[in-house]
């Protein structure tokens, strides 16, 4: 049995942001790796060209190397922000997230761009672990899955517009202005939380640097039932994304020819996500977390089943395609948020640590099943829709081991602390 988690101490009592300032900084924060990946999306034939890429399938590569930094950097941030806080180790990745965009803007070939991308997700990740710590240092259970819905209903208009954002960039210096963006955007964000954002971990809260206290917090995560159930459950699903984002622009693109409206659809996509979002604001605070993530896991599935019902078509007209996307996105935007806050409530006395862990597990697992996806990907949709079929399948056989059999249970209060009957 686990020892009972104490709650997390009070943040300082002196908080400079307003509730609308902060979500919005989070927001743009927890964007920022985002950002480093839509942004680039459409030239992605055009850095190909450049370096003279052999497989068209390697253009992907420039997204998997970013991928796999933002996974190896997460395990240290957490760790280090629970000893020495939360502001100064956002600096770090902060700096470091810019100094891989300057290495990427001269980079003198494809390898050594890879090699840029990859330092830039390793800065990025301190942006994953830091920024959910945050929100998990001041709000718990159902209002940080409420908080967390602002958040990213912010954090959407990023893979909106980053797109075409990208496209209007590159026409007017070619794709190397892109990373000069990413560079900019990097300080700016910066210099916000550097001026606005007050520090969010108590003093007493500090934990030790040491192999002891660290390998004691990962050990509390990977033994809770919870913590540990719904990272595994968030990592399918997340990989499901990875395999969407990976190859969004040669389905798009290749296989149903829209050219210059790529931009567009995928913006229109990723709009769905911004109605789900505000639903589930709205949703969570009366049905709880469980109830609508797991609702939305099984109409995922019913989305999948119908195609492959359909015999999984390799290419279905246009309409149906955006039609399974969009509520494959809805679903899962109805999943993430509080699959993420129902693996952190248990952990609130060590939340650098875990969101640090999980975020390593969960990036790791989504880059690279969406790596694999994206690999098999043929000219045709069967690769990405298979895909999504068994990654929803292991998501449910996930959450039903992890709740023993039950699924939409009511297991916190309104209030957003643990009923009884929530075992670990």
């Amino acid at each position: 049995m686990q020892k009972p988690v104490s709650p997390p101490s009070a943040p300082p009592a002196r908080f400079a942001l307003g509730i609308g300032e902060f979500v919005t900084l989070i927001a743009l924060l927890m964007a920022i790796p985002a950002l480093g990946i839509d942004i680039m999306l459409p030239v992605l034939p055009d850095i190909a060209a450049s370096y003279q890429v052999a497989s068209a399938n390697d253009r992907q590569l420039v997204v998997t190397a970013f991928m796999l930094g933002f996974a190896v950097g997460q395990p240290f941030y957490g760790p280090l922000s629970d000893r020495f806080g939360r502001k100064p180790i956002m600096v770090v990745g902060l700096l470091i997230f810019a100094l891989g965009a300057a290495g990427a803007v001269i980079a003198p070939s494809f390898e050594a761009l890879l090699a840029a991308r990859a330092l830039q997700g390793v800065g990025a990740a301190a942006m994953r672990v830091i920024t959910l710590t945050v929100v998990r240092d001041r709000f718990a259970g159902r209002e940080m899955a409420r908080i967390m819905s602002f958040i990213i209903l912010v954090f959407i208009m990023v893979p909106m517009l980053a797109p075409s954002l990208g496209t209007l960039v590159a026409r007017v210096g070619g794709w190397p202005w892109i990373f000069g963006f990413l560079l900019v955007a990097g300080l700016a964000a910066l210099t916000w939380m550097l001026v606005r954002l007050p520090e969010t971990q108590a003093p007493e809260d500090r934990m030790p640097l040491s192999p002891a206290a660290i390998g004691g917090a990962v050990a509390f995560v990977v033994t809770n039932r919870e913590a540990m159930g719904y990272t595994v459950a968030g990592g399918f699903m997340f990989g499901g994304i990875m395999s969407y984002v990976g190859s969004s622009q040669q389905i798009f693109v290749d296989v149903y020819g829209l050219g210059d409206l790529f931009p567009i659809v995928f913006g229109g996509i990723a709009g769905v996500m911004a109605v789900a979002t505000l639903l589930n604001a709205r949703l969570v605070g009366r049905l709880g977390m469980r109830r609508v993530s797991h609702a939305a896991l099984l109409v995922f599935l019913a989305a999948c089943g119908a195609m492959a019902l359909a015999g999984f078509p390799p290419a279905p007209p246009l309409p149906v395609l955006l039609g399974f996307l969009g509520l494959a996105f809805f679903c899962n935007t109805l999943m993430m948020p509080n699959f993420n806050a129902i693996a952190m409530q248990p952990v609130g006395h060590i939340a650098g640590t875990a969101s640090s862990f999980m975020g390593f597990y969960g990036t790791a697992a989504g880059a690279g099943v969406g790596w694999l996806i994206g690999q098999a990907f043929d000219g045709t949709l069967r690769p990405l829709v298979i895909g999504y079929t068994v990654l929803g399948l292991l998501t449910l056989a996930t959450v039903l081991v992890t709740e023993r059999g039950r699924l939409m249970r009511r297991t916190e209060r309104p209030g957003g602390q643990p009923a009884p009957d929530m075992g670990h």
